[in-house]
């Protein structure tokens, strides 16, 4: 079972002197945060709807990068994974798990492309 633990760095040198711990497993990403008062945040991978991968010119300089996974769930719908190592590596991976975990559930995402309200059809137009 593919893993990737990470913990969130400062961008100047890259140095991991944060209280932020990311773990990302084939069925679930988990955030923890805080020192005093501590925060553990869960996104199943098949809520996963896209991801997308951002990297600044001083995130660059250390090799850096940001992933940004859009999901379904109702505590974090923009779940941001910033300042990591292996920020690619870890999109791919994202990309990838969140997939094959919607197969594994027989989950579907529907997109809203712009039918409009069905309240404002005439039925006469029917």
């Amino acid at each position: 079972m593919a893993e990737f633990k990470e913990r969130k760095r400062w961008v100047f040198l890259g140095l991991p002197f944060t209280f932020t711990k990311y773990t990302i497993k084939e069925d679930m990403i988990t955030v923890n945060s805080g020192l005093l008062r501590t925060e553990e945040n869960d996104c199943y991978m098949y809520k996963v709807q896209d991801v997308k991968h951002t990297a600044t010119l001083a995130e660059k300089m250390f090799g850096l990068g940001t992933v940004i996974c859009f999901t379904g769930d109702t505590t974090d719908p923009q779940l941001q994974i910033t300042h990591i190592k292996n920020s690619k590596a870890v999109k791919d991976f994202i990309l990838q798990a969140s997939e094959e975990a919607r197969m594994k559930r027989r989950t579907m995402n529907m997109l809203n492309i712009g039918a409009g309200d069905l309240n404002d059809v005439d039925p006469a137009d029917l």
